[in-house]
């Protein structure tokens, strides 16, 4: 049965030098401190706000391709679907105001 071998791994047999273990921990925490800051601006309520006035800004220009004849982006991406999405909001909002507007008018 054969063992992999890791090259940074101390020889079988040797207990790793203080310094070695204290590099460890040293990297480890760096990387905890590194993923928890990335955690941190992820979750924050500033972060996700500016995510969505972003999304939204880019959804409202690809939407305005369509009437300017570039279409609707297929890159892989979502913001064809976000686009679509945003015309729907849009033809859905303006089918409501012209229903309340006739009921108003029938009063």
């Amino acid at each position: 049965m054969s063992q992999s071998t890791n090259p940074a791994a101390p020889e079988q047999g040797t207990a790793p030098s203080r310094r070695e273990l204290q590099s460890e921990v040293e990297e480890a925490r760096r990387e905890l401190g590194s993923a928890l800051d990335e955690l941190t601006t992820r979750l924050s309520p500033g972060y996700q706000a500016s995510q969505l006035a972003r999304g939204t800004r880019q959804a409202a220009a690809d939407a305005g391709g369509l009437f300017t004849g570039q279409g609707l982006p297929d890159d892989g991406t979502h913001r064809g679907r976000n686009a679509k999405i945003l015309l729907g909001a849009t033809v859905a909002g303006a089918v409501a105001v012209v229903v309340l507007v006739v009921r108003a008018a029938r009063r």
